[in-house]
């Protein structure tokens, strides 16, 4: 029995702690649970400490930097809450407890259905559209304010708004922001400043806001009646209700939520020292840019009037008319050295062509025969005896007559005797035709 013993692990007790916690807070995910707040503690660090009872059991509670959410609930020993959460343990005690997430009184699980189903059933019939939103003034002259009059949201409007912009109007509209009742009296201040519209008092953006609190306090906000009253408005409104975490239907109906009363009042108010310095500052730029035109077109009339065609116009004449004049000359020369370098192409081509051209073998002693109609003769067979031909030569032409057969002159009692004369004129009308001819003999082609 003493060796089993000694075998077996001795837990201390932080790792027991350790096991638990880790098996604990690994088999609960976060949960809702309800309870009587008891020993309840806000510590200075933001911290609060508290118990969960019911009228058999209880379990401590944490809520980590709750002080203000717990403050703003009014939180107090004896009041039925719920919390959301998950289990954990305490390793320096060994207790087990439950950190708290959110803590809401009992019953803001039914508030925030309702507050779930008119947000749906109202976007649904485009009061959140974006398109039906109307843009705020830049620098509106009158704000009309509807809010409690003994209010901190008032006070806080007030001082930022008047701090940026001095002399700027607001018109206050008391009304309830919390309580039953209180939706209808927002609701008449939205609609007051509609009704002022064309009188001398009317305003160019209206703010609905109060401060920050509960759900409950804010319930007003998420009322139907409120929300139709901000949608229907003519003139732009602002929302600015609670602090930044909280959204109510004001909100989204609106044509401008801001988280907090005085972000209300930094979105429409511009600083005046700032919109003067940026006037200033766009004076100055004018002014430069009117400075620096006026010298440059001083610039240029001064250099207008110091040229010479003002001065002395029929220099400027002579001016074009010397550029014309080396214009001509320029064109001429061109002229002149296009038709030398045709000429030189074209007698470069001549030689080509009379190198070509079989005319030019004749001047080596050579003849050209061709038969009564021009056709060139190439073939002995081809002829007959006593068949007249003709012999080009390089310079005028012969009449020649084709032999017998077997290369002998006919008898001189067939032939006529003695030479033919010659006729002057013809002859010097050959000699002359013969560097007229064309390059290939009358009836053939190129």
């Amino acid at each position: 029995m003493a060796e089993e013993n000694a075998s077996e692990k001795i837990w201390s007790v932080s790792e027991l702690n350790g096991v638990v916690r880790e098996v604990l807070e690994g088999s609960f995910s976060y949960f809702w649970v309800s309870g009587e707040v008891g020993n309840l503690t806000i510590h200075r660090s933001g911290h609060v400490y508290m118990t969960l009872k019911d009228g058999s059991s209880q379990i401590r509670a944490v809520f980590f930097s709750g002080a203000r959410t717990c403050l703003e609930m009014n939180l107090e020993e004896g009041m039925q809450v719920e919390a959301y959460g998950r289990l954990s343990v305490y390793m320096a005690r060994g207790e087990y407890q439950l950190a708290v997430r959110s803590l809401r009184s009992v019953g803001v699980g039914d508030l925030q259905k309702a507050f779930e189903e008119l947000k749906k059933r109202l976007a649904a019939e485009g009061l959140f559209d974006p398109a039906r939103k109307k843009a705020l003034p830049f620098l509106p002259a009158r704000i009309g304010l509807v809010t409690s009059s003994d209010g901190a949201a008032l006070h806080d409007f007030l001082k930022i708004s008047l701090n940026r912009f001095p002399s700027l109007a607001i018109r206050i509209y008391p009304a309830m922001v919390q309580g039953k009742g209180a939706e209808k009296t927002l609701a008449a201040g939205v609609e007051f400043f509609n009704s002022r519209i064309g009188h001398p008092d009317e305003v160019d953006v209206i703010v609905v806001t109060r401060g920050g609190g509960s759900l409950e306090d804010l319930w007003p906000f998420n009322e139907e009646v409120l929300a139709r009253a901000i949608a229907a408005s003519t003139i732009p409104v602002v929302s600015a209700v609670g602090h930044e975490i909280d959204f109510t239907i004001a909100d989204f109906a609106a044509d401008c939520r801001a988280p907090t009363p005085s972000g209300a009042a930094e979105l429409l108010v511009p600083e005046m020292a700032g919109l003067l310095e940026n006037i200033e500052n766009l004076r100055r730029r004018a002014l430069n840019a009117v400075t620096l035109l006026f010298q440059q077109s001083k610039s240029r009339l001064e250099s207008l009037l110091a040229s010479p065609a003002l001065e002395e116009p029929a220099y400027f004449v002579m001016e074009k008319r010397r550029y014309v004049d080396e214009l001509e000359k320029r064109a001429f020369q061109l002229l002149e050295r296009e038709a030398e370098q045709g000429a030189t192409r074209l007698e470069h081509e001549k030689e080509k062509l009379e190198a070509l051209s079989p005319y030019s073998v004749l001047k080596r002693g050579y003849a050209l025969l061709t038969d009564g109609k021009g056709h060139p003769v190439t073939s002995a067979e081809k002829t007959r005896p006593g068949e007249l031909l003709s012999a080009r030569l390089a310079q005028g032409t012969l009449s020649l007559q084709v032999l017998e057969g077997d290369g002998t002159l006919p008898p001189l009692s067939g032939r006529r005797s003695g030479k033919k004369a010659k006729d002057p004129e013809k002859e010097k009308k050959s000699e002359d035709s013969g560097d007229l001819l064309p390059l290939f003999p009358s009836g053939e082609e190129a």
